[in-house]
């Protein structure tokens, strides 16, 4: 491959070996199979393109001082996809099957996996999609689960230094009992417009407001909101918001 200035990496995509796929047809789920096109071949009339049946997940894989390789927490990934699966009547993946999966992923493109001193990391994207084809508007009954890797830097262009942020309360992210809770792409479909407001106006994302009385922080598109106050460690609670998995451990520790 050519070489990777794994200092200069940005939040993008770049073409890695492999990617891996199972699918969900006759009631099961197939074997895991390893691919190396970038390309998939779906019905014109697939559920994911016509009625938003597609749910995925983010999480990385980290190279350490001692040279290992670990993979952030993936168990909770796999339990949020099932989150989103349920909650736009999509066939769930077996958790064991997502860390499998996640694992060959990883193995298959470790090479892309950039070297601790560079702070960078390899983005682990698994994407669930209806593939069935259906005019109607009811759930798929066959499903593709792939995972696809790609070296990253941070989300941010500043990294890990303070970043504006900017609220605009006549955008909503999610209404109170939608979507928002789950890893859906037509939440960030719905963000789009909101976000590009915001950086035509020099900010790099949108802090959303609850969408029923607009004044309650919910979250900011790319993660969620925590603040530390007299020693306590505070975060919103909302049916709109995300649970991240980011969150979720800074609580823990």
């Amino acid at each position: 491959m050519d070489t990777i200035n794994w200092s200069d990496l940005s939040f993008g995509y770049m073409k890695t070996d492999y990617n891996v796929r199972s699918y969900f047809r006759d009631g099961k789920w197939s074997e895991p199979q390893l691919e190396t096109s970038e390309f998939l071949n779906i019905h014109m009339a697939a559920t994911c393109l016509h009625y938003g049946q597609e749910a995925f997940e983010g999480l990385k894989a980290f190279k350490g001082k001692d040279g290992k390789i670990r993979i952030f927490r993936m168990h909770e990934n796999a339990l949020r996809l099932q989150s989103s699966c349920r909650g736009i009547l999509m066939a769930e993946l077996p958790v064991e099957r997502f860390e499998e999966m996640v694992v060959l992923a990883v193995e298959k493109n470790k090479r892309f996996v950039p070297p601790y001193e560079s702070g960078a990391s390899l983005y682990i994207r698994p994407l669930l999609i209806g593939t069935s084809a259906q005019v109607g508007v009811k759930p798929a009954h066959e499903y593709l689960f792939l995972i696809l890797v790609t070296p990253v830097g941070p989300y941010f262009k500043e990294g890990f230094k303070p970043t504006p942020m900017v609220i605009l309360r006549q955008y909503d992210r999610a209404a109170p009992l939608g979507t928002g809770i789950y890893k859906v792409g037509g939440n960030y479909a719905a963000s789009l417009v909101a976000g590009e407001k915001a950086h035509e106006g020099g900010y790099s994302a949108v802090l959303y407001l609850d969408a029923k009385e607009k004044k309650y922080i919910d979250e900011c598109g790319p993660a969620n909101f925590f603040a530390i106050k007299n020693r306590t460690y505070i975060t919103p609670e909302s049916t709109s918001i995300l649970p991240s998995i980011t969150n979720k451990s800074l609580m823990q520790l």
